[in-house]
């Protein structure tokens, strides 16, 4: 670096862009891109669990029907002999303060992402968190971030 005469401010000299492009690129193995299919599920993982409504629903999901005083299914007409694990969407709705679409829009995302699980008993349908699914998709989650 050249000295400046003496009363004058010294400019910042900056690479040429093709030295700083090849200064940054990636080498070796361990800057390789993560597979894409890997890439895409911790994606969908990261847009379910971006969406407060989305964190209150697993949460209800991992408290259970025994948490917050919810109506008993065969009191609703559910169709099927014992009481399902999930929750039902209809039950979402009324916790939520949410519209049918909405609240199927969000189960659906949480299923997308691999952290729910669905049981249908004739148009009812009961959502419960896949305890494995979740653990084994947020372990790879901390793998990608290295924590």
């Amino acid at each position: 670096m050249k000295v400046p005469p003496q009363g004058s401010v010294a400019q910042p000299t900056r690479p040429a862009p093709e030295a700083s492009a090849a200064a940054s690129a990636p080498t070796g193995a361990c800057c390789s891109p993560a597979d894409a299919d890997f890439t895409q599920r911790i994606a969908r993982v990261a847009k379910a669990l971006s969406d407060p409504i989305r964190l209150e629903m697993l949460r209800l999901m991992l408290q259970g029907r025994g948490c917050c005083g919810l109506i008993e299914p065969a009191a609703r007409g559910v169709p099927g002999a014992g009481e399902p694990t999930g929750i039902c969407v209809c039950e979402f709705q009324e916790r939520f303060g949410l519209g049918q679409s909405k609240a199927s829009y969000h189960l659906r995302v949480l299923k997308e992402a691999g952290l729910v699980s669905e049981e249908t008993r004739g148009k009812w349908s009961f959502y419960a968190l896949d305890h494995d699914a979740a653990a084994a998709t947020l372990q790879a989650f901390a793998g990608l971030l290295g924590v």
